[in-house]
């Protein structure tokens, strides 16, 4: 694989994860809005499932994050180190040929 397509397929994972992340968050406040809800109601199990199911999600999106900053760190030092800039403009002018 040329290093164009390698950074154009990082950068695809990168924006998966943070969609990933997006989807995550709005997880957690659904279930918070569901804690919220059920205040008024005071159902016991429902409080006690809902709570662990917060944490879990939270969990999953503090390992989503650690993963998403990791991934940019790679994909940044790949960038830098294969001159994808100069790259993308060789590409251009190739493709002008």
């Amino acid at each position: 694989m040329d290093k164009l397509k390698q950074f154009d397929l990082m950068e695809k994972i990168s924006r998966e994860l943070e969609d990933l992340k997006h989807s995550q968050t709005a997880v957690i406040q659904k279930i918070g809005k569901i804690e919220v809800d059920n205040m008024e109601l005071n159902n016991k199990k429902l409080e006690s499932k809902l709570g662990d199911m917060h944490q879990n999600a939270a969990e999953i999106l503090d390992s989503i994050a650690a993963v998403l900053e990791n991934f940019d760190e790679v994909k940044d030092k790949f960038e830098g180190k294969n001159n994808i800039e100069g790259l993308r403009a060789q590409e251009a002018i190739d493709n002008i040929k």
